[in-house]
């Protein structure tokens, strides 16, 4: 079995943990070491049923070969947090996908992502690296997810769609079929996106209407 780290110590780390154990009942693959978490006040802590064993300079004193996934929710962080690590020659990428997703042979999913329960993935999808999908969401024919994206639970992308890169998907987001939405987007709980999306803006409503955009 290979040893695994949940980077990020909260709730969403505790359903990845989770997600880990649904995938070690039909095959065991991880061995579940506990979480990394910078913040020094939940050292020696326990998240659920898994010790906080440090922050990720952790992974710095380590002699063997170390699997991670970062379970972090904020698009941006998780990126600060990957290239940090990315120093530590020891470090591997798992990529974990639960036993119910649904998925075709076309499918590509890259290192370090997480695909949660009740998901599916179509046909000629793409997914890139270090990617977040929820709870329940489903991705049609020919869609590319890119590096960073976080879509939170229970939403749908329709076929032919662009995601750039670190866009964040609300809770219930519904995007029809070719659209784009561009790097660093935000869109709001709920958004329906009839219409591309700006990079950088942050996008609400029934259809989703710009409210901001990154300086």
């Amino acid at each position: 079995m290979k040893n695994l780290y949940i980077i990020g110590a909260g709730g969403f780390g505790r359903e990845v943990a989770w997600l880990v154990e649904r995938i070690n009942y039909l095959e065991p693959i991880w061995k579940l070491q506990g979480f990394l978490d910078d913040d020094i006040k939940k050292h020696g802590l326990l998240e659920g049923s898994y010790p906080i064993v440090g922050g990720c300079d952790f992974l710095r004193n380590l002699d063997e070969e170390a699997w991670v996934i970062c379970a972090v929710g904020a698009a941006a962080v998780r990126k600060h947090i990957i290239e940090k690590i990315q120093q530590y020659k020891n470090v591997r990428y798992a990529t974990l996908i639960d036993p119910s997703v649904l998925n075709s042979s076309s499918v590509r999913i890259g290192e370090g992502s997480i695909i949660c329960a009740g998901t599916i993935l179509t046909v000629d999808v793409t997914i890139g690296k270090h990617v977040i999908i929820n709870l329940d969401c489903t991705v049609g024919h020919d869609s590319q997810i890119e590096d960073f994206v976080t879509i939170y639970p229970s939403v749908n992308v329709s076929g032919c769609v662009i995601v750039g890169e670190k866009a964040e998907l609300g809770t219930g987001v519904q995007i029809i079929q070719g659209k784009r939405v561009g790097r660093n987007a935000i869109l709001g709980a709920g958004a329906v996106v009839v219409r591309d999306v700006p990079a950088g803006c942050t996008a609400v409503g029934m259809p989703a209407k710009a409210v901001k955009y990154k300086s």
